[in-house]
């Protein structure tokens, strides 16, 4: 990988921890948990792709084709099942989970 583009996805990896660290939404549900005697770590997984543009298809004009939308969203490939600590920790992050997977 080109050295520039490693220092690019450096500084976007800082951002992303820095808007984390700094905000108060997350820091005030990490106390919550922590007030109820817990320890909290907070472990993300962020996917981010990229492709090299090729400058000279921009001076053309734009394909007028219809094209297929890409495909947005995820399917899932299995059931997860959560114990009764997960349904606990994740009301505590204010995340909603269906009780079907109880």
């Amino acid at each position: 990988m080109e050295e520039p583009l490693k220092h690019l996805m450096q500084e976007l990896g800082n951002a992303i921890n820095d808007s984390l660290s700094e905000s108060d939404r997350i820091a005030e549900a990490i106390g919550e948990i922590k007030r109820a005697g817990y320890d909290v770590f907070l472990v993300l997984e962020a996917t981010i792709g990229f492709n090299r543009r090729d400058d000279s298809s921009s001076d053309e004009e734009p394909d007028l084709e219809a094209t297929e939308e890409p495909k947005r969203g995820f399917e899932a490939t299995g059931k997860i099942k959560f114990t009764t600590q997960d349904h606990r920790f994740l009301r505590a992050l204010k995340i909603a989970v269906d009780d079907e997977n109880r």
